[in-house]
């Protein structure tokens, strides 16, 4: 068995990689750098937009797993649009697809919608993985300097307003469970049941650091601009709009008929483990 991991240096890609390669598993790591290692597996530098180069990685592969990069709208659909079609030429057997999280997949971007549309009209075996929020994104140095040095931990979102925060540890434990359950397809959402407010956010920071940390909500024009250094004005602009957008919905919650837990018996990290586990 062998299995093509997109992005497989990145935050996403690399815990997926890191399993399989852990047992044992050949492992091709899909990156658009030459030069990068990653253990145990076999670097193929690959321009998403290049779907010929894409439907030869993807050839003979047992499973490939798939998500999109940051940036641009139009860079994105365009790499989803030669993604979808490398897919249909090369045929793996089994594709996995992270939505990357945000936002529902109701309200997911034309380059997701793309891909989901794409692996439906396919007829390839497939599953699609509907993460909403990263808990990865608390390590962000705005945010968790805050809770470190001052015991404030601000967010862009309201106070009450319930997420189902996972990890990306959590994302990789469902694309390999996904890899060898060929009877789960459709959606499957991962993530914490029931979600989360900022305040419990701010216990379990709490709890870690082992001092006092109060939530705050922060105006998502200041995150954007907190991160603008770190991640591009256009990254940060497009956080600041997401934010925007989730501040108007009444929760960010997954739905637990579709979830990980009902579907593959796995159970995210809670916050405090996490934490445990991410911060020293």
């Amino acid at each position: 068995m062998n299995y093509v991991i997109h992005g497989a240096t990145g935050a996403q890609g690399a815990p997926v990689a890191a399993a399989l390669a852990a047992v044992g598993t050949p492992v091709i790591a899909l990156t658009r750098n030459a030069g990068a290692v990653v253990a145990g597996a076999q670097v193929r530098a690959v321009d998403l937009r290049a779907t010929d180069a894409l439907a030869d990685a993807y050839r003979g592969a047992d499973g490939v797993f798939v998500h999109l990069p940051l940036g641009r709208q139009e860079d994105r659909l365009r790499h989803a649009l030669s993604i979808v079609a490398a897919l249909n030429a090369a045929r793996p057997g089994r594709v996995v697809f992270s939505t990357s999280g945000g936002t529902p997949v109701e309200f997911a971007d034309r380059a997701v919608t793309a891909v989901i549309d794409g692996l439906k009209q396919s007829g390839l075996s497939h599953a699609v993985i509907a993460p909403r929020l990263f808990l990865e994104n608390l390590l962000l140095p705005p945010v968790v300097t805050g809770a470190r040095e001052q015991g404030v931990l601000c967010y862009p979102l309201p106070a009450d307003h319930p997420v189902s925060w996972t990890s990306h540890l959590d994302v990789a434990d469902a694309a390999v469970a996904l890899f060898g359950r060929p009877d789960v397809t459709g959606l499957i959402e991962v993530g914490l049941h029931p979600a989360v407010t900022g305040p419990e956010l701010a216990e379990a920071f709490a709890a870690r650091l082992g001092h006092a940390v109060t939530y705050e909500t922060l105006i998502p024009a200041a995150f954007g601009d907190s991160l603008a250094p770190l991640l591009g004005t256009e990254v940060a602009a497009g956080l600041v709009g997401l934010y925007d957008f989730l501040g108007t919905l009444p929760d960010n919650a997954i739905a637990p008929d579709r979830s990980a837990q009902v579907l593959l018996g796995l159970h995210p990290r809670t916050t405090l483990r996490w934490l445990t586990e991410s911060v020293r």
